[in-house]
């Protein structure tokens, strides 16, 4: 592999939090006002950074440990069975398939969210006049121009990743640069228009779509499944591991991510919440803009959305580089068909890159039916079941790691790590349980998972067509 595809500890920090910082921070303050009260927003967003700090404390040492495992956290799905077996090939498939399908869903989630707030500046996006009808169909003008606002900006990007990895990671962190100090920026100016009375009352009951009352329990639980979208890509970096220049700086990269992250989405979440009431924050396609625009005016309006255009376009970056990531490293541990091993003169995934952004633009026709906000919280409905599998599967290994003390010297570390794992596996479960709660989400995540099948066994075949041929050659 060329210098040109090593990533630094910045390139990899920037990609962490360019991946995280994407399309949940447009648009998750109106998704949590939905969701919860102002007391159970702050205790999902507090519920759910300790988490995933013990996740990515997960990813961290399991980077540094297990360094020849690259890919992702679904990777590990496969070492926890005996090499070899079919139920080692069959979890490592099941793992890789969910997490790539979700890492689609991830990357149309930031594209929708970049037509939201390009229609900051072009209205005719959210147009609901009639353009054509075929049957009983009726597109809309705003629509279809959001389709093929999504579509153009897919494509274009996967030229760009095509010139090479390292060019493609520096767009990247600089889009990520601008993002962080832009948001920090809001936060400071959003401070002088807090209003309390809009986070009253600040304890109170949700009531769900068939009236029933939702307490507060119900409520952080709620959340903080959104709340765990906004972390969605706390991975990024275990997933690039093979292609870091240096294994330590997989741990150091994700927990700084976090921590910029976290105090990105706190800071903006309470802010928007004392900003806009909440009835207007639920119903708003772009809450950011609409809260600064209170203190701004139309001009602060449309620099946080040029802000925005820049961050999402970065994000978008992020997303398709990690998302073409996972069937490449999946197929070179086997659990992926071999035409998933192709790359270009510059050591790109070609086949992996060009399949991941045609199953994207399958996703992208969510916007032909659906409102931005709705085809955004369609999509995160989908995905985070997905995520949530196969960071339990990471939690066991190294919780198994630990158990077993493989890979480890001194019994201190090994129980401190032990410790963590086992929090990390807690807080999986608990969201796992909270998540299927939900009988549509539980649902369409066995469904994205099933499908999977229908690929595993013509693969599974080759693998034993291919073992015979070995053993006849012997």
């Amino acid at each position: 592999m060329g210098k040109e595809n090593k990533l630094g500890f910045w390139l990899l920090t920037a990609l962490v939090v360019g991946n995280m910082v994407g399309s949940g921070i447009f648009m998750l303050p109106r998704s949590l006002s939905e969701a919860a009260s102002p007391a159970g927003v702050i205790a999902a967003w507090l519920f759910t950074g300790f988490g995933v700090l013990m996740l990515a404390l997960v990813f961290g040492n399991l980077g540094i440990r297990k360094p020849n495992i690259t890919g992702g956290p679904q990777i590990y799905a496969k070492e926890l069975f005996k090499s070899g077996s079919q139920a080692s090939a069959l979890s490592g498939f099941m793992a890789s398939w969910g997490y790539w399908i979700g890492n689609l869903a991830g990357i149309v989630a930031v594209i929708t969210t970049f037509a939201g707030y390009l229609s900051a500046f072009f209205p005719i996006l959210t147009s609901e006049t009639p353009w054509f009808t075929i049957g009983h169909f009726t597109m809309k003008v705003g629509n279809g121009l959001t389709f093929i606002v999504c579509t153009l900006l897919l494509w274009g990007i996967h030229f760009i990743i095509f010139r090479g990895l390292e060019s493609a990671g520096k767009l990247n962190f600089a889009a990520t640069a601008a993002k962080v100090i832009g948001f920090f920026l809001f936060i400071i100016a959003c401070l002088f228009a807090f209003e309390k009375s809009n986070i009253l009352p600040f304890v109170a009951v949700r009531v769900d779509a068939a009236g029933e009352t939702i307490g507060m329990i119900s409520q952080v639980n709620h959340a903080a499944l959104n709340t765990l979208w906004a972390f969605i890509g706390i991975e990024s970096a275990v997933v690039f591991t093979g292609r870091a220049k240096n294994q330590a700086d997989i741990k150091r990269a994700t927990v700084l991510g976090l921590f910029i992250a976290l105090a990105i989405y706190i800071g903006i979440s309470i802010l928007a919440m004392g900003i806009l009431d909440q009835q207007t924050l639920i119903h708003s396609d772009k809450p950011l803009i609409d809260a600064i625009e209170i203190v701004l005016g139309p001009i602060g309006g449309k620099l946080l959305a040029a802000v925005g255009l820049i961050s999402l376009f970065g994000s978008t970056i992020g997303w398709i580089m990690l998302s073409a990531e996972v069937p490449y490293q999946a197929a070179k541990q086997g659990l992926f068909p071999k035409a998933f091993l192709k790359e270009n003169k510059k050591g790109l995934p070609v086949y992996s890159l060009i399949m991941t952004n045609g199953l994207s633009q399958l996703f992208i026709f969510s916007t032909v039916s659906k409102s931005i906000a709705g085809a955004f919280d369609f999509i995160v409905l989908i995905a985070t079941l997905a995520y949530l599998i196969p960071y339990f599967i990471s939690s066991i290994f190294s919780l198994k790691l630990a158990l077993t003390g493989e890979t480890y010297v001194a019994a201190r570390s090994r129980w401190l790590d032990g410790f963590i794992a086992l929090l990390a596996t807690i807080y999986s479960t608990w969201m796992i349980i909270a998540g299927t709660a939900n009988l549509r989400t539980f649902i369409y995540g066995v469904i994205l998972l099933v499908s999977g099948i229908v690929f595993y066994r013509p693969q599974t075949k080759r693998a034993v067509s291919s073992k015979k041929e070995e053993s006849l050659s012997a």
